[in-house]
């Protein structure tokens, strides 16, 4: 690869994790580089120091016309629309657009050794923990796990010492697969597909036609796709894939039998079945509560057995898996009771979920900034569940109002006395459930300042 680009010319375009990442892969191989971002020099900061420090041409506001046509590639970021006119220029003018998982991956392909395996997980809700839990069960079989993509680390920081790893295991946005042209998963997982990104996608379709790309480059022989049996838009995504398919399925029944499975995973008491080989696994893990977890370690499950990794192995990490900060992060049991942190849950929708992984006496500390959404959802979904809201933040009277008649309010303002006024409420076999519909941003820099807030004050009871 060195040979590919040492001195070629490559732009990359947005300067964001990602963009950073693989502009320092590109000076490892040699290649002469032009950054652009929109923000100014002195709001890149220690970015713009260190490209100045490498040599790297820095280009910020507007893209200069014909910039991009005298390049020989042009790698983007993920939150650069590749829609966008001088893009567009650059690709009729026959300049590869790439994006940085793609160039990731062409990097580590030529190799020697060629590309570690690839596990690719996408999705609208749940990636990011079945991600984190798939890492989690490749090291617990003895790989060496690289976990990133769309959560955390860009993919590109594994290709600067592919040989460090045997396994990738990456989270890919819609974004993310935009721009991929080559890149091939060993083990494709779509868990599910919902309306989002609308404001980038002209529809629905659109948008669901950028995760299939997940799919466009497996190989018939040796490759298997993971899906989620229950989820129409899925499957029908799904007949895309020429490979090897297996579902998993809370119901048992998945939606509908085209493509035909090769095997299937379905929820039973106290955990999950693989059909097809027989195998049980307990979910005792209070990290994985909820039947969309359950979701999320069946699809996990499957990458990890289907991949080679033991049954021993898969059991011991979901056993252990600690779970991923602000999403219903089990903080402590005090006096027999709960507090969770799900700070993660910044809307409504994140709330219904995690109302569902709970039978009852919750107590739950809502509010910040609204997004305009309805309460009344959520209301219902606690409704028998919920022994009283204590609300904080701009929204607080929305939801005093939206919950008057369902459950007894507390106005407390800030988090410290949520907490404290929940402290002195709940009882033995109560939870305390912080999980906000709301952003964070009118008390807080963002949710995980709000979580790791509460985590303190709960510490400290």
């Amino acid at each position: 690869m060195n040979a590919s680009l040492s001195g070629r010319k490559v732009a990359v375009f947005g300067l964001a994790k990602s963009g950073v990442a693989a502009l320092r892969l590109l000076l490892q191989h040699g290649a002469k580089v032009t950054a652009l971002d929109a923000r100014s020099e002195d709001a890149l900061g220690d970015v713009a120091k260190e490209l100045h420090a490498n040599g790297v041409t820095l280009v910020t506001g507007a893209t200069p016309a014909g910039l991009l046509t005298r390049q020989d590639l042009v790698v983007v970021s993920p939150g650069v629309p590749l829609s966008l006119p001088e893009l567009e220029v650059a690709r009729t003018a026959g300049v590869p657009v790439w994006g940085e998982v793609e160039l990731a991956w062409r990097v580590m392909e030529l190799a020697p050794g060629g590309a570690p395996r690839f596990l690719g997980i996408t999705g609208t809700n749940g990636k990011s923990t079945t991600t984190a839990l798939t890492g989690e069960l490749y090291a617990r079989g003895g790989q060496r796990t690289f976990v990133g993509g769309n959560l955390g680390r860009p993919l590109a920081e594994a290709a600067m010492a592919p040989g460090d790893w045997d396994a990738l295991v990456v989270e890919l946005s819609s974004f993310q697969l935009e721009g991929i042209h080559e890149l091939r998963p060993y083990g494709a997982a779509l868990l599910n597909l919902t309306p989002d990104h609308l404001d980038r996608y002209a529809n629905q379709g659109e948008y669901g036609s950028a995760k299939a790309r997940i799919f466009m480059n497996q190989h018939a022989s040796g490759d298997f796709a993971v899906v989620n049996a229950d989820d129409a838009a899925v499957m029908t995504l799904a007949a895309s894939a020429r490979v090897p398919v297996y579902g998993f399925s809370v119901t048992g029944r998945p939606v509908v039998d085209a493509p035909a499975l090769a095997g299937l995973a379905v929820m039973q008491d106290g955990g999950f079945r693989l059909e097809f080989s027989g195998e049980d696994f307990t979910l005792q893990n209070r990290a994985l509560r909820g039947a969309h977890n359950v979701q999320n370690a069946m699809a996990a499950t499957l990458l990890a057995r289907l991949g080679g990794v033991s049954r021993d192995a898969v059991q011991a990490g979901l056993d252990g898996y600690p779970g991923l900060p602000h999403r219903l992060e089990s903080v402590r049991v005090l006096d027999g009771v709960e507090w969770v942190n799900d700070s993660k849950a910044t809307n409504v929708d994140s709330v219904l979920v995690a109302l569902k992984a709970f039978t009852g006496d919750v107590w739950l500390i809502a509010g910040g900034k609204g997004k305009g959404a309805p309460y009344a959802p959520m209301v219902e979904a606690g409704h028998g569940k919920v022994k009283g809201v204590l609300t904080l933040g701009q929204d607080a009277d929305a939801l005093a109002r939206a919950y008057a008649n369902e459950a007894p309010v507390h106005a407390c303002g800030t988090l410290d006395a949520a907490v404290a006024k929940a402290r002195s409420l709940a009882a033995a076999g109560d939870t305390v459930l912080l999980s906000p519909a709301c952003a964070s941003y009118d008390q807080f820099k963002n949710f995980e300042d709000r979580g790791d807030t509460f985590k303190r004050l709960v510490g400290a009871l």
